[in-house]
């Protein structure tokens, strides 16, 4: 009989494969401080991000694999969690260094809740445990600020010798937008090299700190906005979010082509207003449909992240500067905010594992 050793405790391991990026979890580097003393064996399973959805399934696979090795007397699993990054796009600087991964939330239009959305997934974020950053960057209709509750514009701060700006802290999300230091009924009407400028300021002139998630509230449809952040900015994914309209497939095919060309990928797409739930029958009532988006993502192989209803409560939430997550955490919506939160950072780890993947191959073909 083969004797009990760690080499043998890591090719049985070797069965168990993470759910999302479909590689053994030891192949992937994801087991840590494997310990082996007269027969307990204890290890720790580095999650490629703390929201991950799936660290139940992980467990329970380590443990019917181990199960079947005889001498283990006993088994202690604990996990921890290490956000990968992957930046991809057409950008060949990284303004941002410290954060490891940066996210679009985009919209073909207007008026589907894309900074709502946001906002609510940045906060969703850090309530898994990542540190997150929230940065708007919708320059012509900066609704950021009203939506997290901050205002005035933010404090200067020094970092080796050089003077940044310090992002405004909102529920434990460090919050940057160029409503901060606008009149608010003062109206927008930069274009071309203005633009671009602002932009690049709000990037490399603000100090965010490490961070795991930078959450970008971008301006809807497929403009100057978009091709300045491709090109100046390495970019992890795009989230897209639409209505649950059929009409909305067109905005979609849209942003998907747009995103295409400048070498970003779509991580999701999320149907916002999907339902609403009457108070006195306790009904779903489907007041634009249903679906729509779920049928777009299908015809566009983007993965559907999940629906969120339209709540009086969300609305007032914005209105008041207080997110659902700070405003009454155990709802439902903050349930659904929380899951999608976790799904779209599964699917930022999958497009971190395919990016590395990808460059292997550039390696080895070069």
């Amino acid at each position: 009989m083969e004797s009990l050793s760690q080499e043998r405790i890591l090719g049985v391991l070797k069965k168990v494969q993470d759910p999302e990026l479909h590689r053994d979890i030891v192949s992937l580097g994801m087991v840590k401080n494997l310990v082996l003393n007269d027969g307990k064996v204890s290890f720790t399973v580095e999650l490629t991000t703390p929201a991950c959805p799936l660290r139940e399934t992980i467990e329970t696979d380590c443990k019917k694999a181990l199960a079947e090795v005889p001498g283990i007397k006993g088994l202690e699993i604990s996990f921890g969690a290490q956000v990968r990054g992957s930046k991809a796009g057409e950008g060949q600087t990284d303004l941002l260094p410290s954060v490891k991964n940066v996210v679009l939330v985009a919209a073909g239009k207007g008026g589907v809740g894309k900074s709502t959305v946001a906002a609510n997934l940045a906060v969703a974020l850090k309530k898994h445990g990542a540190a997150t950053g929230l940065l708007d960057a919708d320059i012509y209709g900066p609704s950021v600020p009203i939506i997290m509750g901050v205002k005035g514009e933010p404090s200067k701060v020094e970092v080796n010798g050089v003077s940044k700006i310090a992002p405004t802290i909102a529920h434990g999300v460090p919050v940057m937008s160029i409503g901060f230091f606008l009149d608010p009924e003062q109206a927008v009407i930069w274009r071309g090299p203005m633009l671009g400028k602002a932009l690049h300021q709000l990037m490399a002139d603000v100090h965010w700190g490490e961070l795991d998630y930078l959450v970008v509230d971008m301006p809807p449809g497929t403009g100057d906005v978009q091709i300045t952040f491709s090109q100046q900015l390495k970019v992890s994914g795009a989230l897209l979010v639409a209505t649950p309209q059929d009409v909305a497939l067109a905005d979609v095919v849209r942003a998907k082509t747009m995103f295409d060309k400048v070498m970003i990928p779509i991580v999701g797409i999320v149907e916002n207003m999907s339902y609403f739930i009457c108070d006195g029958c306790n009904k779903n009532h489907e007041i634009f449909s249903r679906g729509g988006a779920l049928r777009a993502g299908e015809r566009v192989n983007i993965p559907y992240l999940g629906e969120i209803p339209i709540t009086p409560a969300l609305r007032e939430g914005g209105d008041k500067g207080s997110p659902i997550l700070i405003q009454d955490p155990n709802s439902e919506l903050s349930k659904i905010f929380l899951e999608i939160a976790a799904k779209l950072a599964g699917q930022l780890s999958i497009a971190s594992e395919r990016a590395k993947q990808t460059q292997g191959l550039k390696i080895m073909s070069s």
